[in-house]
């Protein structure tokens, strides 16, 4: 596949990037020169999660790029709106969208509440679909248009859903339904639409407060992920689309298979796989 030059000039918008992942794509695009819009709600700082849209910003400018923070809420029809329209204004238009914003809750299915199961379902599925939808009209001006969606391959095999609840599964499933179902409603406009899931856990805020502290030292540094989304964004739309890609295949695939700047333990077979991963190389 041939690569588009650089990120250089190019302007995205990522959902919920004040931290981790988001953050870290968002910092990558900067240091090739892009305009960084950030769609978030953390604009104070937040007792056990560090890192702000603002501060955000400030890491965005340091690296090279122009950042703009927007304060807003992926699932609100006017805020998502309000949010592109602030990008185009104030960078002249959009390149490429990024759905980060996610909310993880592993309750099973018997103990969830209702809002809770909600809550999944409008932050994940929805506003993936409304931010990517309300985008359409300004990446087909783009000259290479690319929606990027973190979530997992769809697999229905029961063993699969063992240990993952139910409620997560469907709204991170959908996340990636959209993905499909966009590639094949755009590809004649040249977007392309792509998912990207970790192999393993990933140092976030996410794993220390929601799946332990102590799998931090078995997990990949989100600088993984940053280099997969990069490699995959910068890749020509019109020959990637409709791939729910995993972040080490992604990375094999332009030739790098030492991935022990990534981890911090001694070994790859002491890696906590994440959800709906195996050890292979392929599914």
């Amino acid at each position: 596949m041939s690569e588009a030059h650089t990120l250089a000039g190019k302007t995205l918008i990522i959902s919920g990037g004040s931290r981790g992942i988001g953050e870290a794509i968002a910092v990558r695009a900067a240091r090739d020169g892009a305009n960084v819009a950030l769609l978030a709600k953390t604009s104070d700082p937040h007792p056990k999660l560090p890192g702000t849209i603002y501060t955000a910003a400030r890491a965005i400018e340091d690296a090279g790029g122009q950042a703009l923070p927007i304060v807003g809420d992926v699932r609100d029809d006017e805020s998502v709106a309000d949010a592109l329209a602030q990008t185009v204004q104030q960078f002249g238009g959009i390149d490429v969208v990024v759905n980060n914003a996610s909310a993880l809750d592993l309750t099973p299915t018997e103990h969830i509440s209702m809002k809770k199961y909600d809550l999944m379902q409008d932050i994940n599925a929805r506003g993936t679909f409304l931010l990517s939808k309300t985008a359409i009209p300004h990446l087909r001006d783009a000259a290479n248009p690319h929606i990027l969606t973190l979530s997992p391959p769809i697999t229905l095999d029961p063993k699969w859903f063992d240990g993952v609840p139910t409620a997560y599964t469907i709204s991170k499933f959908s996340m990636s339904l959209v993905t499909i179902g966009l590639s094949q409603e755009l590809r004649g406009d040249g977007i392309a639409a792509n998912s990207l899931w970790p192999r393993t856990t990933i140092d976030t805020a996410a794993v220390r407060n929601v799946l332990g502290s102590d799998l931090i030292a078995r997990s990949r540094s989100t600088a993984i992920m940053r280099d997969a989304a990069y490699s995959i964004i910068t890749k020509q739309a019109k020959e990637v689309t409709g791939q729910c890609f995993i972040d080490d295949e992604v990375l094999a695939a332009d030739g790098i298979t030492d991935l022990s700047p990534y981890r911090s333990c001694a070994s790859e077979d002491d890696l906590e796989l994440d959800f709906w991963m195996t050890r292979a190389a392929s599914r």
